[in-house]
């Protein structure tokens, strides 16, 4: 599996305390079966982070996860803030990608409901030549939240669940009915820490998936072939035909 959200670079943003937590959660991922993990540091202004920096520290992870013989891989990405988007230029947005120039970037919507901002800084991506996965959207809800999560969707953006709140939570149930009408294609462990918080397990998030028949022959592609597709920058469509009514 490959888990596309992850804030497994050390001493950055408010992810990883140091090179032991990274390897740690680490080592919880490969135990659930995730085999590559982007780190997804904040690109947000409380954060200081660097774009030429993120392929050096992700190396120095992968030499400490070989060192202790784990079989995960860390490639450098970003989540990045979506009012900071028109900000930056496409050099930087490339280096941030999700796998590095191919043109998918992971975007967290600003606080509070999903709102036009948000499908402006889409269309704008898509003007550039990017492709948008929006990040946890279940942290933004609203009235009329449904609706405007299908119109992402039909701008060509994907949206990306958080594991751990697909699996249990007040929010799983409501995720699980979004996911039956094609509106949830990605998990992602959004893991800040070993100790404590969300874990780097998607397992538990795919296994409540199963229950949707929509997405249950698919489950392969949602935590591996999509993400695979993304990293190298394909064109990626979901699987299904998601029944937006």
């Amino acid at each position: 599996m490959i888990d596309l959200h992850c804030h497994i670079l050390p001493e950055l943003d408010d992810g990883a305390r140091d090179l032991a937590d990274s390897a740690e959660m680490a080592r919880v991922a490969e135990s659930d079966g995730v085999r590559l993990i982007c780190a997804t540091p904040h690109i947000h202004p409380d954060h200081v982070v660097l774009p030429e920096e993120l392929e050096g520290r992700a190396h120095a992870v992968n030499e400490e996860l070989q060192r202790q013989g784990l079989d995960v891989r860390v490639v450098p990405a970003g989540e990045v803030a979506e009012p900071m988007l028109d900000k930056l230029s496409d050099e930087f947005l490339e280096c941030v990608s999700l796998g590095v120039g191919s043109r998918w970037l992971l975007v967290e919507p600003r606080p509070g409901p999903l709102g036009q901002h948000l499908f402006d800084a889409v269309e704008r991506l898509a003007d550039r030549g990017f492709r948008s996965v929006i990040a946890h959207p279940e942290r933004h809800p609203g009235v009329d939240f449904r609706d405007r999560l299908a119109a992402l969707v039909e701008q060509g953006a994907l949206v990306q669940a958080t594991a751990a709140l697909v699996a249990e939570g007040p929010a799983s149930d409501y995720l699980l009915e979004l996911a039956g009408e094609g509106l949830i294609h990605l998990l992602g462990s959004d893991a800040h820490s070993s100790h404590g918080g969300r874990t780097t397990r998607l397992s538990d998030g795919l296994s409540r998936l199963a229950e949707v028949d929509l997405v249950r022959p698919h489950l392969g592609w949602v935590t591996s072939d999509g993400p695979a597709a993304i990293l190298a920058g394909e064109d990626v469509r979901p699987p299904w035909t998601a029944p937006l009514i």
